[in-house]
């Protein structure tokens, strides 16, 4: 026999596509704090998305794919008259939700955003819950949404924990496909067969490129990029369910699997190294230990890195405000990460630009004290100088210890200190700031921000009485849990 034959002995599925089929199918949820925090990360997506309908840079992308579509049962887009299809529908939730880059973050070895996984949840949930009731049965519960949250997020991050999709050029939103894939084929009923098959359809689609995320072609289809790939989850899910066959060794096939393909370094003439051959690192089970641990966005709509920055920045603005001209330098310390993804210098061509740029979002708060999503738009940049002349000053400066401790599971912190120097000598004391306001850590001073964020941003698109009616009924955990997933979305149809 030829050495060139391959064996043609079909495998079992991989172990880590087995892992997750089999939490999702078998894991109780038992953790009030998971639930709780679900319930807060519920808001304070569904909040990001409605603020995000008042820029027509993100609503120019909603509604059908042809004008006039009529869908039964339709799934409804938060803040809209939009009815959808679950795949359309998921699109626009998941772009809505993720356009501000103002909702919750997971920092690890890989990054990304768990809440976006919402887009597919929601849009299955309310789709599946009106088609139910109309059958005569019984709609999923919001607690279902919430369940499925959590282990989204949990799927997601524990992936994320100790592999770098990043640092072989892949985007982070492969694994909003991949966690949203896995709960909306349960949410439909999937067997272990069919939700097995679906993961094996997400990995299989590879990943988006990173390019859009960085200098100098940072723009804005990142955000958009989770919507789309929540929305492909509908679809992979969809599939499967119908009985499309799976792919058993997706990630391990030799030449031809994610592994080979994907997420093995390679070196200058693209031959694979023999001893860059990788697979994931799973350091831990899963459980609910993403959600309890997973980071808010309060303050500021700005790329997590740069959080803790922006709010030393907050701090110094009294000293500062009216001595911009006689700055001499500005240095911020902070860790490799922050570095990698979003320190740039030179002209900022968008918004997309401006919101993953630590000194642009350093610059901002130091002169005007502040830091909110209008401040990215052309018009304030071009109007205020003084922004790009501060950035100019700055000098960026890795710290060891901020880079450690990033990643050290009983830390996770997402450190920055800002110093500002003048021409005459004198300084600002430097300001450091180890946890961001949304870390588990100031759980107990955020959350009472984080509802105050969601009042308000609930404020930009509904009347007072329907503000107040949502905001009660999200308060209540016991209440919200058992609230229909199509009651629950008829509150936010304008």
């Amino acid at each position: 026999m030829s050495a060139n034959v391959d064996m043609n002995n079909r495998p079992e599925y991989d172990q880590v596509i087995q892992d997750i089929a089999d939490y999702v199918l078998n894991y109780k949820i038992d953790s009030q704090e998971a639930m709780d925090t679900a319930r807060n990360c519920l808001m304070d997506t569904l909040g990001c998305g409605l603020l995000a309908l008042r820029f027509p840079e993100c609503t120019k992308h909603l509604g059908p794919i042809v004008e006039g579509t009529v869908v039964p049962n339709g799934a409804r887009v938060p803040g809209t008259q939009f009815r959808l299809d679950p795949v359309k529908a998921a699109w626009d939730i998941g772009c809505i939700i993720r356009w501000l880059d103002y909702n919750d973050t997971w920092l690890a070895a890989e990054w990304g955003h768990p809440s976006d996984n919402l887009g597919g949840i929601l849009a299955v949930a309310d789709y599946l819950s009106q088609k139910r009731v109309s059958e005569g049965q019984s709609a999923f519960t919001m607690k279902d949404v919430l369940e499925a949250m959590v282990m989204a997020h949990e799927i997601q991050g524990v992936l994320a924990l100790e592999n770098s999709f990043n640092r072989v050029g892949l985007c982070h939103v492969l694994l909003v496909r991949v966690a949203s894939t896995v709960v909306v084929a349960k949410l439909k009923g999937g067997n272990r067969e069919q939700i097995m098959a679906a993961i094996s359809q997400a990995w299989v689609d590879g990943s988006a490129l990173r390019t859009y995320r960085h200098a100098p072609n940072a723009g804005s289809r990142k955000s958009w990029a989770a919507g789309d790939a929540t929305s492909r989850a509908v679809r992979l899910a969809d599939i499967s369910m119908r009985g499309e066959m799976g792919i058993p060794g997706v990630l391990t096939a030799k030449q031809w699997g994610f592994y080979d393909v994907s997420f093995s370094k390679t070196n200058a003439d693209q031959k694979i190294k023999p001893d860059a051959q990788k697979q994931f690192s799973l350091p831990q089970p899963y459980g609910s230990y993403v959600m309890e641990n997973v980071l808010f966005k309060i303050s500021f709509p700005a790329e997590f890195h740069s959080q803790t920055a922006a709010e030393a920045a907050v701090k110094l603005h009294p000293q500062v405000k009216d001595r911009l001209s006689e700055i001499d330098k500005i240095v911020i310390r902070t860790h490799e990460s922050a570095i990698r993804i979003i320190s740039k210098e030179g002209p900022l061509a968008n918004a997309a630009d401006r919101d993953h740029c630590i000194q642009y979002m350093t610059a901002v708060p130091l002169a005007f004290g502040n830091l909110v999503a209008e401040h990215y738009e052309d018009s304030f940049h071009e109007a205020n100088p003084i922004i790009d002349e501060l950035r100019e000053k700055m000098e960026i400066v890795e710290d060891e210890r901020y880079t450690a401790e990033y990643l050290e599971s009983d830390k996770r912190s997402i450190a920055n200190a800002v110093q500002v120097f003048f021409k005459d000598g004198s300084s600002t004391d430097e300001v450091d700031v180890e946890y961001p306001i949304g870390h588990r850590r100031r759980r107990e001073e955020g959350i009472p921000l984080l509802e105050e964020k969601f009042k308000s941003n609930l404020a930009t698109r509904f009347p007072a009485f329907r503000c107040k009616e949502i905001f009660d009924l999200c308060k209540d955990q016991a209440k919200l849990e058992s609230t229909p997933v199509n009651a629950f979305m008829d509150l936010f149809v304008i």
